[in-house]
């Protein structure tokens, strides 16, 4: 599964990448995480407020820190 946390590197998107990080871990789901912190990267999502998250090229969340409950849906999927 390909994670990409998009994000310019405020507080809110590293406490995201740290969440998906200890979810995957916790769930025994092996996951490619991603950092993209280029606004034109970030807006070529069509993501307007960050963090951003997109797994396997589809965008899934924007704007705010999710929820854990949200995390394990995303990678309960697999």
């Amino acid at each position: 599964m390909d994670i990409k946390v998009l994000g310019t590197g405020c507080a809110k998107c590293k406490t995201t990448v740290a969440l998906i990080e200890q979810v995957a871990k916790a769930k025994g789901v092996s996951v490619t995480l991603q950092k993209v912190e280029e606004m034109r990267d970030i807006v070529g999502y069509g993501v307007m407020s960050t963090p951003g998250v997109v797994i396997d090229g589809k965008v899934v969340h924007a704007g705010g820190v999710p929820s854990r409950d949200k995390i394990e849906q995303w990678l309960s999927v697999c």
